[in-house]
């Protein structure tokens, strides 16, 4: 009796977070990692070291995988299609992760369906991107159409002025993305995973709570959401997924804009598990992590109801402490149902260490979760009793 193996491209958090429900599964996981000290490589014995910008680096990886799947969307797309014409098994394919490589084919594609799209232009160079500010008002948004990630690759321009100042962004690419400064409410995401027979799951659309273009928190369900935005907001996810064959886990991020279209815009596309389904790991039936090894494998999907009335997710940044373990007996003491996940990695400011879950019981409130998370979090990042920030002012 033999179970698969699945080869994971990339050593980060998300490739490590796959490890327990691979084991529980009784899958073999295997990482290609970008250096022995990469989050994933503690948590899985077979970590090679390995460019995922090589050919090469990634036939010999894939050598004795049933698929492959990733960690991150970096690939190359050419890497993936001759990988594919030498018979592996690519889960995601490039034909989907092109989508969440290139923010102007997602664009385009986004149109091509008719769902909701901020205005938009690929811009060749400042003149296209002043004609397009004038067109539509200031201030716009400039952006990198690949390799932007957390805020990185985005400029908010206010006038001509500062579209001239962004020549420096033509020279390294060309053309840019162009979109229209969106008045929303909130951020959402519209989490989904799909197999290759064409098989979908959703899970419910959450709040995202964005803090210097991080994802800080998240509160599932969506506190508030009309449910026929709700509604509409998976559906759009699901046609996308189902449109560009994605196999495995992905995000659709959206802004919600109430009186506007069905109440929300695509913001982006992850095709992969993703920081805003962070809080499945320990508040719904099938976590994502879980999720996309059965996805990518074609195995039947996991249900997806949330464990509570609410479930939130608080990430932890990099701050004053970098012994986060010395801060564990006051961090588990602070919230008995806290759970602590961290990825492992060196603590540096700002930097994604890890989060904390809580899931909600009948008759709490989702600003109760969030202010006992955020206590939590606080206390592995400060590596005291330190206060955490008003979580009512973090949303505004």
């Amino acid at each position: 009796m033999s179970f698969p193996v699945i080869g994971v491209v990339g050593g980060g958090q998300l490739a490590r977070m796959m490890a327990p429900p691979a084991t529980a599964l009784g899958l073999e996981l295997r990482v290609l990692a970008e250096a022995e000290d990469v989050s994933a490589v503690p948590a899985v014995p077979s970590a090679p070291v390995g460019d995922y910008r090589s050919l090469e680096a990634l036939r010999e990886f894939a050598r004795g995988v049933d698929v492959l799947t990733f960690d991150h969307e970096h690939v190359p797309t050419e890497h993936l299609l001759a990988l594919m014409a030498e018979g592996v098994n690519v889960q995601p394919g490039p034909a989907a992760l092109v989508h969440a490589q290139d923010k102007l084919r997602m664009r385009a594609a986004v149109d091509r369906l008719g769902l909701p799209n901020p205005r938009w232009a690929a811009v060749h160079h400042v003149q296209d991107l002043v004609s397009f500010g004038d067109e539509i008002g200031w201030p716009i948004v400039l952006k990198t159409p690949r390799g932007g990630y957390d805020g990185k690759g985005v400029r908010v321009l206010g006038s001509a002025a500062d579209a001239a100042a962004s020549i420096d962004w033509f020279g390294a690419m060309s053309p840019l993305l162009a979109e229209e400064m969106v008045p929303f409410s909130r951020e959402l995401s519209a989490l989904i995973a799909r197999t290759p027979s064409g098989v979908a799951q959703a899970w419910p659309v959450v709040h995202t709570i964005q803090v210097d273009g991080v994802c800080d928190e998240v509160i599932a369900p969506a506190p508030g959401l009309d449910p026929a935005v709700a509604e509409a907001a998976q559906a759009a996810a699901l046609a996308i997924a189902n449109d560009l064959g994605v196999t495995g886990v992905m995000a659709a991020e959206l802004f919600e804009t109430p009186g506007r279209g069905p109440g929300f815009l695509v913001n982006e596309l992850a095709m992969r598990p993703h920081n805003t389904g962070h809080w499945t790991q320990d508040g719904c039936v099938t976590s994502q992590f879980e999720q996309h090894l059965r996805a990518v494998l074609d195995l039947p999907l996991g249900g997806t109801r949330v464990l509570g009335e609410w479930a939130v997710m608080k990430n932890i940044l990099g701050g004053p402490n970098t012994d986060l373990y010395s801060a564990y007996p006051a961090a588990l003491a602070a919230d008995a149902e806290a759970k602590v996940h961290t990825y492992g990695k060196s603590v540096r400011q700002g930097r994604k260490i890890g989060h904390v879950n809580l899931v909600g019981a009948p008759g709490s409130a989702p600003e109760e979760l969030r202010a006992r998370a955020s206590r939590v979090a606080a206390v592995v990042r400060e590596g005291d009793e330190s206060k955490p920030n008003d979580p009512a002012k973090e949303s505004a």
